[in-house]
């Protein structure tokens, strides 16, 4: 037992991080992603017709920024952002911990560090989405693809529960000193990791200077050059940012929890009258204004507060991700069904 306690604290063996840092270094990234989000949700609110497009594409600028930063930090440090920030390095052979990760592990752990959590995080949403459309009996005309949608929503729960089970028996493990890395998808990029020494802090030394590489290379050879350039220093812009607004983005992240847990309706400020469409405001009450017909199956739109037909707005907001009167940036969870006293 005093063994697995020395693992915890890793002051007998020196390379190997305790759990405490490989779980920091874990908890460090996931809590940027819905930081960020919220700062862009906040800044697309506040200009909806300049910045709106950064909240319905967030996911994809997120993780097209996200490879070029990890992707730099692998090749310069063989290590993820995080993993540098907590002084963490990756390495394949026990013997030889070389500076430079292997190019099959370099693509391996890029792969597995930011594609298959953008798709993990897509098949969550889908799920959602299909669950609710099922609820309220939205099917595919399809039989067969109706059929398949039951199949999805019956199976991935489990392949959910296989995931984060697995994460949790990998991190019990390796707290106990069982295995030799605290994750499955550490294990399947072939690396495992350690304490970086301090020689290697400022990166992979040893590299002719980039005017001897320019005045050397051909056409294609400088336009490589020019192209790692600008994704260097892409890279450098983003890790400077995220290394001086760490602890703002931990704050940012309480924000976004506590608005979730007790959401406010007046968060937007009540919108004008459009201007454009004068004969919106004259349609009667009871009228939706998308189809123009009596509304059906009422639901109020948080963001704006007119009320529609619950499939009109539902398939509008899923298709523009705003309200279609006044443009606001809009979600599925910001519907709110209407039931009237004589329903």
């Amino acid at each position: 037992m005093a063994e697995n306690a020395a693992h915890l604290t890793s002051a007998t063996f020196a390379s190997v991080p305790s759990i405490f840092e490989v779980l920091a270094q874990d908890s460090l990234m996931g809590s940027v992603r819905p930081a960020l989000k919220h700062a862009v949700k906040v800044l697309a609110e506040s200009k909806p017709d300049k910045f709106g497009f950064l909240l319905r594409w967030y996911d994809e600028i997120y993780t097209g920024l996200d490879f070029i930063l990890q992707n730099y930090y692998l090749h310069n440090y063989s290590a993820s952002f995080a993993e540098h920030f907590y002084g963490l390095k990756r390495y394949v052979d026990e013997g030889s911990k070389s500076k430079v990760l292997p190019r099959r592990a370099h693509w391996k752990s890029l792969i597995l560090l930011v594609i298959l959590p953008y798709l993990k995080q897509k098949l969550d949403h889908w799920f959602e989405e299909t669950r609710h459309k099922f609820n309220i009996g939205h099917y595919p005309k399809s039989p067969l693809y109706k059929q398949l949608y039951r199949v999805f929503l019956a199976v991935y729960p489990y392949l959910h529960m296989s995931w984060e089970g697995s994460m949790l028996a990998y991190q019990m493990a390796y707290m106990f000193g069982k295995i030799s890395c605290h994750s499955p998808f550490l294990h399947l990029s072939g690396t495992r990791l350690c304490h970086a020494e301090e020689e290697e802090e400022e990166g992979v030394v040893g590299r002719p200077p980039f005017s001897v590489l320019w005045s050397s290379a051909s056409l294609a050879g400088k336009l490589n050059l020019v192209t790692k350039r600008v994704l260097g220093a892409t890279a450098v812009t983003l890790s400077t940012g995220l290394s001086v607004g760490v602890f703002f983005l931990q704050f940012l992240e309480w924000w976004y929890a506590s608005e979730n847990n007790s959401p406010s309706l007046m968060a937007l400020p009540v919108p004008d009258p459009p201007e454009t469409d004068k004969d919106l405001i004259k349609t009667p009450h009871n009228v939706c204004p998308l189809c123009l017909k009596l509304r059906t199956n009422d639901t109020a739109l948080s963001t704006s507060g007119f009320v529609f037909c619950y499939p009109c707005i539902y398939d509008y907001i899923k298709q523009h991700q705003c309200c279609p009167v006044t443009s606001y940036p809009s979600r599925q969870e910001h519907l709110i069904k209407l039931y009237p006293p004589d329903s």
